[in-house]
């Protein structure tokens, strides 16, 4: 990665707003909502209507990761962003694995072989997945997992990646889709104002496939 010389940006100048959205983008991403609305109330910034609906159900996702609870943290992902995890393989992996892994830490070595066969086999023929799913398999020939040479993913560590991972995907997909909100009632003001034929309605396939 090229250095950049810290004297091209000596004359640049950092705004106060500029400082409170940075910080008000970090809260929001990490789900700090009590902080946030605190820092709102004391700065005056404005947010989207459902903030608070979106950062609660981002957060419970987080914690559900969090806490090892990945199947539950599926099923809330699905609920916030539908097809984000049909659409993202190695997210939905991640999450499958790491229910697989607190299945083994659990000592339900049977349960997480089953799990394995039924849920992790079709990731294998993917060539990108096949040393993981060596490394999570492995996990079941050691009486004491945490005393293995795959001992990291048992860590909180690997949870919280799991975790951040999910966090900035559920984001981008709520950004994404607001994005697509707007511009489906932009395309029906202009079909009334101007005319049907002008401006057909909007689809997110079309728009993707350009």
């Amino acid at each position: 990665m090229m250095d950049l010389d810290p004297r091209l940006y000596e004359n640049v100048s950092v705004s106060d707003n500029d400082v409170r959205n940075i910080v008000l983008s970090y809260l929001m991403h990490n789900c700090f909502k009590e902080t946030a609305e605190t820092f709102l109330s004391s700065t005056g910034l404005k947010l989207p209507v459902d903030y608070s609906v979106n950062v609660d159900k981002r957060k419970a996702i987080f914690n559900s990761v969090l806490e090892g609870n990945a199947l539950k943290a599926i099923e809330l992902t699905e609920e916030l962003a539908p097809n984000l995890l049909e659409n993202d393989m190695d997210l939905h992996f991640d999450l499958l694995s790491l229910h697989f892994i607190e299945l083994v830490r659990s000592r339900k070595c049977t349960e997480a072989l089953e799990f394995g066969q039924k849920k992790l086999t079709s990731f294998g023929k993917v060539p990108k997945y096949v040393e993981k799913l060596e490394d999570f398999m492995a996990l079941l020939a050691y009486e004491e997992p945490e005393k293995s040479p795959m001992f990291h993913l048992l860590s909180p560590e690997y949870r919280q990646n799991v975790a951040d991972s999910l966090n900035r995907a559920v984001l981008a997909y709520s950004s994404l889709e607001r994005v697509v909100q707007q511009a489906t009632v932009v395309r029906q003001y202009l079909q009334q104002e101007v005319g049907k034929d002008s401006y057909p309605p909007f689809s997110l396939k079309a728009f993707l496939s350009k």
